[in-house]
């Protein structure tokens, strides 16, 4: 756990806001709203995250959910669209309410809205406030309405003046020690982040683990007590660290605190912070990941003989007195985990081991889609609040770098994530699709890799309320991955290239999936990207719209066959040539990219309505150049619970060729990876797209760091999609 409690610690503001003695105030903030809803009918309900900075002392951040029906018929006489609006803050810092007001041509393209601030219970309570100026943007496509907006504005917090107060120490969030998510299992290693917490520095418990440190560091010390009252639980503590930045604690929920409801506490120089809300289950298995980050590589050992155990990795070498491997068909793992569940005779010393199969608990591995009963799962000897699962590939296991690998107990999941696995045993290298043994150890060795993707994507489907819908949509942008997210990459790769290969990605997200930073990759800042096009296109030098958390670009090109009040289309994709053109930024200078858009491909008989996975599906086509790309991919998701507990599980394959192939099948060994689903399930269902695309170009974007980006690629998309069963 030394290695993990060291590496590289993401911290993110959820600032509490509110609490015992704040005064009145007038708070000056920028409020960021980004939402998303379905339409049903002539409205929709938008809901997302809201973000307001600069609220507290040393200007902190406070993050929450946004929440907001919308009527598409329903406007002023300005032709604004008006609903009432609720902000709930993390941590239970409270609400502001109040109305939203933005222009019908924002959900199509871009415009310029307002808000008023009327009440709420945030600061002891808010009387008053506005954001006379909210710039934003939106699309209407298959998925519903996406929203966002950014403005500056004050909030009056009982109508007084003066500055905000805010507990110290201040929790930003609690969450457990492996997948990086809200919501604590007894017995498990959780994380609280936040400011002023401890002293600077890094401090390691020893064995019986203290509920309080001493009195040479502060007598830090975490507290749980229950929503409804009562007497609280302290934590036993694992580690102190404020470095760099980064205030974290770490710590053992003791196993006899119930499932339900908290307020969590930090004490520091006997003062404690304001109480943040947490929730205490009985088991939530979070799988450790090589880059703490809570998805991607998982920390697995093999077991090589009774003397060496090797760490998991794409290629096999030695680096700082560990061995390094892939996996191979047959041989014995070790997953390291956390929050299996509570155990008996207490989490503050080394444990002497407790097997939960043995106890009346499922657990299931699963590995590629292939699911192995382990040989051990509980409790790992020597350590406190850590579990340790021991399992025996099969020898007809998947293999490949990026296999998925996920952990149920008693059904329920563990966070997605992967591990590499060679061929055979006599492979010292696992092989991927796209990446040369020379890159493997490139990311063994900690090299990260760049890419810079932009694409021209047109889509025709068939929606129950409207019809045939046709949507015209600009984006892309650039990324740094490193090899504990090559999943993210290997993506990329096979979206840009045309392999005749397929791939097959797992992801798991919940609603406090922000929190982990999705799939640990990082957007890099190019600045200012417009986009030019031919006659009919409407295009000349229009800017895209950056997403300020992931710096993504996009531009909505206009949505055909959906009436909305004050939508105008202004924009199209016709044949001809367009050009990108990014003036730099932070991370990335200035580069300019330019393709040439044809015709699209006829698909033979259309998509079918479903798809029987152990058949396989075969498409046919015709037209298009013979070295236009064509991607065939489909995904079935589930989904279940609603806003803070809503978790979605989604298999996603994607498939590519040429044109010049006219058909493709894609293997019953790709499609049964996927769950069997409705077309439109409840909470889910599934979906299949055909594309094509002409040869993408490549462009050069050098870095402001040094060095240019690894690979670039501007693409075009022009297909088909269409809900389908999976059978």
């Amino acid at each position: 756990m030394t290695d993990h409690m060291t590496r590289r610690l993401a911290s993110f503001a959820l600032a509490l806001l509110a609490g015992a003695g704040a005064r009145a105030a007038t708070i000056n903030t920028t409020l960021t709203v980004n939402a998303t809803g379905a339409l049903s009918g002539t409205t929709f309900t938008a809901s997302g995250t809201a973000t307001l900075t600069n609220v507290g002392t040393g200007g902190a951040t406070a993050n929450g959910t946004f929440s907001s029906t919308l009527s598409l018929t329903s406007t002023d006489a300005s032709g604004n669209l008006t609903a009432p609006y609720t902000i709930t803050l993390s941590g239970g810092a409270g609400t502001i309410t109040g109305t939203l007001k933005v222009p019908a041509t924002i959900l199509t393209g871009s415009g310029t809205g307002s808000a008023t601030v009327t009440g709420g219970t945030y600061g002891g309570g808010v009387s008053g406030g506005s954001f006379p100026s909210l710039a934003g943007s939106g699309s209407i496509g298959l998925s519903g309405v996406s929203l966002t907006f950014t403005g500056a504005g004050q909030i009056i917090t009982g109508g007084g003046g003066g500055t905000v107060g805010t507990p110290t120490p201040t929790i930003t969030a609690v969450l457990d020690a492996g997948s990086y998510t809200s919501n604590i299992a007894q017995g498990s290693i959780f994380v609280i982040k936040g400011t002023n917490l401890s002293g600077s520095g890094f401090t390691q418990m020893g064995f019986p683990l203290p509920t309080s440190s001493g009195s040479a560091t502060g007598n830090v010390k975490i507290t749980f007590t229950p929503a409804t009252g009562g007497t609280g639980t302290d934590a036993y503590l694992v580690y102190l660290y404020n470095t760099g930045g980064v205030n974290q604690l770490a710590a053992v929920l003791p196993s006899t605190v119930a499932a339900g409801n908290y307020n969590v506490t930090v004490t520091y120089n006997s003062t404690a912070s304001g109480p943040f809300a947490a929730t205490v289950v009985a088991r939530k298995l979070g799988l450790i990941t090589a880059d703490s980050s809570g998805t991607g590589l998982a920390v697995i050992q093999n077991y090589i003989s009774s003397a060496q155990l090797d760490i998991d990795r794409f290629t096999t070498f030695s680096s700082g007195g560990y061995t390094f491997s892939p996996s191979k068909p047959s041989q014995v793992l070790i997953a390291w985990a956390t929050g299996m569940g509570a155990v008996t005779g207490g989490d503050n010393t080394a444990s002497p081991g407790f097997d939960f199969t043995k106890n009346g608990v499922n657990v299931q591995v699963i590995v590629g889609g292939v699911s192995i009963t382990p040989l051990y799962a509980g409790r790992a000897p020597g350590l406190a609040g850590a579990d340790q699962i021991n399992f025996q590939l099969p020898a007809n296991v998947p293999t490949g770098c990026i296999v998925s690998f996920q952990v149920s107990v008693n059904g329920q999941l563990s966070n997605p994530s992967f591990i590499a696995i060679a061929p055979d045993a006599n492979s010292s290298t696992c092989v991927q699709p796209g990446f040369t043994a020379s890159q493997l150890q490139q990311f063994d060795s900690g090299t990260s890799f760049t890419v810079g993707a932009f694409s021209l994507t047109q889509f025709s489907t068939n929606v129950a309320q409207f019809g045939t819908v046709k949507e015209d949509l600009a984006s892309g942008g650039f990324y740094r991955f490193t090899g504990f997210q090559l999943a993210g990459l290997a993506q990329y790769q096979a979206q840009i290239s045309a392999s005749g290969s397929c791939y097959v990605s797992h992801v798991v997200s919940t609603s406090s999936s922000a929190q982990t930073g999705g799939l640990g990759i990082t957007g890099l800042d190019a600045g200012t990207v417009t986009l030019s096009g031919p006659s009919g296109s409407g295009l000349s030098n229009t800017a895209f719209t950056q997403d300020p958390t992931y710096l993504s670009y996009y531009i909505s090109l206009g949505t055909e066959g959906i009436t909305i009040p004050g939508q105008t289309n202004n924009y199209k994709l016709v044949g001809g040539q367009y050009t990108v053109n990014g003036a730099g930024g932070k991370d990335v200078g200035a580069f300019q990219a330019s393709l040439t858009l044809g015709s699209p491909l006829t698909l033979t008989g259309g998509l079918p309505s479903s798809v029987t996975e152990s058949a396989g599906l075969t498409l046919n086509w015709t037209g298009g150049n013979s070295s236009d790309i064509v991607y065939i991919s489909g995904s079935s998701s589930t989904s279940t619970g609603t806003g803070a507990n809503l978790t979605v599980d989604s298999w996603t394959f994607v498939c590519t060729t040429t044109a010049g192939a006219g058909t493709f099948t894609v293997p019953a060994s790709i499609l049964t990876q996927l769950p069997k689903v409705a077309a439109t399930s409840t909470g889910g269902g599934g979906f299949l797209e055909f594309a094509s695309a002409v040869n993408p170009t490549t462009f050069t974007a050098p870095l402001t760091a040094g060095g240019k980006v690894d690979y670039t690629a501007f693409l075009s998309e022009v297909g088909y999609g269409a809900t389908v069963s999976y059978q």
